[in-house]
């Protein structure tokens, strides 16, 4: 009898050391809880022990938080933009204590979500739905960071950035955006083949000032004289040649016949050799 109380005693000891410490992870602090109050200065990660009869350790998720929120964004012009967006955000460790005496544990619920409700409602209403499908999303998501920022300041909680993930326009409104997208596009192909016509048209302009000017050199060089002088080099050129030919000349400039001529030419007005 004896050895089973000893038994039982040696397992409720057992049961009740391991009952009274917790491990505080990464990423995560502890905050004693001792008669429902809570201690100032919070734990870090590591094994803690701790009254299980009067005091408990709650933990604290203190790493980049991701919520995710499906919601209808109203724009400038009074539509209604579908959309998911993501905020990125983290519990500062040593405000821990105070956002679970001030706020309580679902802080997400209870201020994160009602002042980004807030802060989005009012900066969409500022653009026009367009926007948010353009190179305006990262303005809006900007904006929308620095709005709650500014409503959580002093809170404890840090916004690290918000991504709007997905947007539902319109369908007509999504229509007209791409074709206007499409109507761009054509006008900068277009734009385009114009500066290429441009281009080839001065090359063929270049050309033909270069062939014009080349053509006025060489006829302002061949006046009378240069082509008699070229004449005497062709007539003295082709008497060093030892084939037999026949050569016509006006007094200005030869004229050679191939082989096939037979008859000699008047002596008069050719040579023969």
């Amino acid at each position: 009898m004896k050895k089973v109380m000893f038994h039982v005693m040696t397992m409720a000891v057992v049961v009740l050391s391991l009952s009274s410490c917790t491990v505080v992870r990464q990423g995560e602090v502890g905050v004693k809880r001792t008669f429902g109050k809570y201690a100032d200065r919070p734990y870090t990660e590591g094994l803690r022990v701790f009254n299980p009869f009067t005091t408990t350790i709650v933990k604290v998720p203190v790493q980049t938080e991701n919520m995710e929120v499906a919601l209808n964004l109203p724009s400038k012009e009074g539509l209604n933009i579908r959309a998911e967006i993501s905020i990125l955000y983290n519990i500062q460790s040593n405000r821990a204590p105070e956002i679970l005496r001030s706020i309580g544990g679902d802080y997400e619920d209870n201020v994160i979500l009602p002042v980004f409700r807030s802060a989005v409602a009012d900066v969409s209403a500022r653009f026009y739905a367009k926007d948010m499908h353009t190179g305006e999303r990262g303005t809006i998501e900007g904006a929308i960071q620095q709005q709650m920022t500014k409503l959580l300041d002093g809170k404890g909680i840090a916004i690290e950035a918000v991504l709007i993930k997905s947007i539902q326009l319109p369908p007509n409104l999504a229509r007209a955006i791409e074709e206007k997208l499409e109507a761009e596009q054509r006008a900068l192909r277009m734009e385009f083949v114009l500066q290429e016509e441009r281009r080839e048209a001065e090359r063929k302009r270049i050309q033909a000032e270069g062939v014009r000017d080349a053509q006025n050199i060489i006829s302002q060089g061949l006046d009378p004289q240069v082509l008699q002088f070229k004449s005497i080099e062709a007539f003295l050129e082709l008497a060093k040649s030892p084939n037999t030919k026949v050569i016509i000349s006006d007094g200005d400039l030869p004229v050679l016949l191939g082989p096939e001529v037979t008859q000699p030419a008047p002596s008069n007005t050719g040579l023969r050799r």
